[in-house]
């Protein structure tokens, strides 16, 4: 693995460059090749990653965004650094259905309350299967 940072990334376009660590030719990047959150990876975003050869230079290939640590020890994966707890609120099954309601009222008004049920009770059952309610 290599490492580098991010320079330029256009979301809109899908491609960026990353500087090696160590100097020589910037790396061309896709972002079918980032594995962790596409919105991760901003210039500045240190990265580890593999390099091939491509028709144009150098690309880069399985890219890993990189979390700097406080105590001066080596860069660790962004996404083995997250805390599960800090990233969103786990909600009960009622405080979900409540959430989605008001989004389709808003979102979706022409939807009759038949409509509003079955979607409800289908992503209730998703988020059920995924642990993303308590109960």
């Amino acid at each position: 693995m290599r490492s580098g940072t991010i320079v330029s990334f256009d979301n809109v376009r899908g491609y960026g460059f990353i500087v090696p660590d160590g100097g020589g030719e910037d790396v061309f990047v896709h972002a079918n090749d980032l594995l962790d959150d596409k919105s991760l990876f901003t210039p500045g975003t240190v990265v580890e990653f593999e390099v091939a050869q491509g028709e144009r230079g150098p690309k880069a290939f399985a890219v890993h965004a990189l979390e700097p640590r406080s105590d001066a020890g080596p860069p660790v994966r962004r996404s083995e650094s997250f805390d599960d707890d800090a990233l969103c609120d786990v909600l009960s099954s009622r405080q979900f259905s409540n959430e989605i309601t008001d989004v389709l009222l808003v979102k979706v008004p022409e939807l009759t309350g038949g409509q509003i049920v079955k979607i409800r009770e289908t992503l209730l059952a998703v988020a059920q299967k995924h642990g993303w309610t308590e109960d």
